[in-house]
């Protein structure tokens, strides 16, 4: 009978000097949150579309008994816990486009990384209701999360954006009285429904972590879309 085939037999039993694959890395969330909503100040913009992420911010400090009302960092802010986690909630006074400038001085001020910031914004691109989460991406457009990218040094940061685009395609030249003006009666309630879904995404994300939240809103359907009268 002739001898084996080494080759063979080596072909079939496993590499003792291959290194075993490295275990998955698991991420884990941040010591402390910095939970910033964009917005402008003043009450002739607390009614807008570009202020609901200030509006998202005021629902989870009430809901959570913390006082947004320390003015450090350019911001007015409050500290407390939200979902077993530490929360600073936080509304930039700076106006919208300058946010970036406040959310460093916020960071540096709490001694946190980028990963601890979770952004909270309207978003034009998305029809009025929906939600998309995401870890990271670019500004797309928005002036806010330009000057925020800016300000952080990369654009590799949580957010929750909130879609404003009503059925109709709002024109570039009238994007800006579109986002800077009230809404009407008729989208009071609308409104008011996709602030309570901001503040739900922002508890889950809290509670059960980026991915939990990604899974849950990030495939929902926005409400029925409507034309803004």
């Amino acid at each position: 009978m002739s001898a084996p085939d080494s080759t063979l037999l080596d072909s079939t039993l496993p590499d003792a000097t291959s290194p075993s694959p490295a275990p998955p890395v698991i991420k884990q969330p941040p010591a402390l949150w910095v939970v910033v909503g964009l917005g402008n100040p003043g009450q002739e913009y607390a009614d807008t579309p570009h202020n609901l992420g200030f509006r998202v911010i005021a629902r989870l400090a009430e809901q959570a008994g913390i006082r947004v009302t320390r003015p450090e960092a350019r911001s007015l802010t409050g500290v407390g816990e939200m979902e077993g986690r530490r929360v600073v909630l936080a509304t930039p006074l700076t106006y919208m486009n300058l946010s970036g400038g406040a959310v460093k001085e916020l960071l540096k001020k709490y001694e946190a990384g980028k990963e601890a910031l979770l952004l909270v914004f309207d978003e034009l691109s998305l029809p009025f209701g929906s939600i998309r989460i995401r870890e990271r991406g670019s500004a797309g457009g928005h002036n806010g999360v330009e000057s925020v990218i800016d300000g952080v040094g990369s654009p590799e940061f949580t957010r929750i954006r909130l879609g404003i685009a009503p059925d109709r395609p709002v024109s570039p030249e009238h994007k800006a009285a579109y986002v800077l003006k009230a809404f009407p009666k008729s989208w009071k309630e609308p409104a008011e429904e996709l602030v309570d879904r901001g503040v739900e995404a922002v508890r889950m994300l809290l509670r059960d972590g980026v991915a939990r939240a990604m899974n849950e809103f990030n495939r929902r359907e926005p409400p029925v879309e409507r034309e803004l009268k």
